[in-house]
C-alpha cells in the first residue's frame, strides 16, 4: 500500500523515501522534543498518556516501540510498566543518540535498549513481543502494508497493537483550524526554530494524505490483525488505533 499521493521530504531528492526520511530526522534531532510541545500545544503529551495507560493495562512483558524517535513513550513504559524488556527503535541515529543520553546514567538503562532498524525489516525472530506500538511514525513508512506486515509478524499471538498518528478533523471548525494550523502554522515554526525548511512542509503534507479511521482499520485488518479499534482525539486531530493478533 502507497499512499494516494507520494510525499516525501525533499521533492528534487534521488534518495528513496527512507532514505529522505532519515536524513530529515537527523537534522531536526536536537530541536525535535521542544518543537513537538510547541506545535501541537502540548496535546502530544496527552494522547502519549492515553497510549500508556492502555500499555499498563495489558501488562506486556516486552515491548517494541516503532519510530521511537528521542524515546519519550520508550521510557515511560519502561518506569511505568512492569516490562522486562523494552526496545526503542528508529531509522534515525541522531534521534536515538538523544534517546540513549536521556537513560544512560539512570536505572532504566538495564530494562530498555535503542537501536537503528527498519521497520519494513525488523530484526526480531517471529511472535517475539507482547505489545508494540508507533506513534507518529506509521505516516514515514516507505510501505505501509511491508511496515505494517513485519509488526504482525513480530507480534506474539494475543499481543497488542497500538498506532497514535495525525488524523484529519471531518467537522467545522476544527477542520478549517486543522487546515490554517498544518499549513501555515507549522512550517512556518519549523521555518523559524528548525534546521531544515523542508522537514515541517512534509510532516503536515504527509498527515494530509495519510489514510485514516476506517481507511487504515481496513487496511489493518487485510494484513491480518483483528479487533481493531480506532479512536478519534482532540476533535479529530489525532487518532489512536488498538488491534490485536
Amino acid at each position: 500500500m502507497s499512499l494516494e499521493k507520494k510525499v516525501t521530504p525533499y521533492k528534487n531528492s534521488t534518495l528513496n523515501k527512507k532514505e529522505q526520511v532519515e536524513k530529515m530526522f537527523d537534522t531536526i534531532s536536537e530541536n525535535y522534543d521542544g518543537l513537538n510541545r510547541v506545535i501541537s500545544f502540548g496535546t502530544d503529551i496527552k494522547w502519549r498518556k492515553k497510549v500508556l495507560a492502555t500499555i499498563i493495562e495489558h501488562q506486556p512483558e516486552s515491548i517494541l516501540d516503532i519510530a521511537t524517535g528521542t524515546g519519550d513513550l520508550a521510557i515511560k513504559f519502561a518506569e511505568k510498566t512492569s516490562a522486562r524488556k523494552i526496545i526503542g527503535l528508529d531509522l534515525s541515529e541522531g534521534m536515538l543518540s538523544i534517546a540513549r543520553k536521556k537513560v544512560v546514567d539512570t536505572a532504566l538503562k538495564d530494562t530498555i535498549e535503542f537501536i537503528k532498524g527498519d521497520s519494513e525489516a525488523l530484526p526480531f525472530k517471529d511472535n517475539m513481543f507482547d505489545a508494540i506500538t508507533v506513534s507518529f511514525g506509521i505516516r514515514n513508512f516507505e510501505n505501509l502494508e511491508k511496515g505494517l506486515s513485519e509488526i504482525l509478524r513480530v507480534l506474539k499471538p494475543n499481543g497488542l497493537f497500538i498506532i497514535l498518528e495525525t488524523s484529519v478533523p471531518t467537522k467545522f471548525p476544527f477542520k478549517q483550524g486543522f487546515q490554517f494550523h498544518s499549513k501555515i502554522i507549522l512550517p512556518l515554526i519549523g521555518k523559524l526554530f528548525s534546521k531544515d525548511k523542508f522537514a515541517y512542509n512534509y510532516l503536515s503534507e504527509s498527515a494530509s494524505v495519510f489514510p485514516y479511521g476506517e481507511k487504515l482499520n481496513n487496511i489493518l485488518q487485510k494484513i491480518g490483525f483483528i479487533n481493531v479499534i480506532n479512536k478519534p482525539q482532540t476533535f479529530g486531530v489525532a487518532t489512536i488505533y488498538t488491534a490485536t493478533k
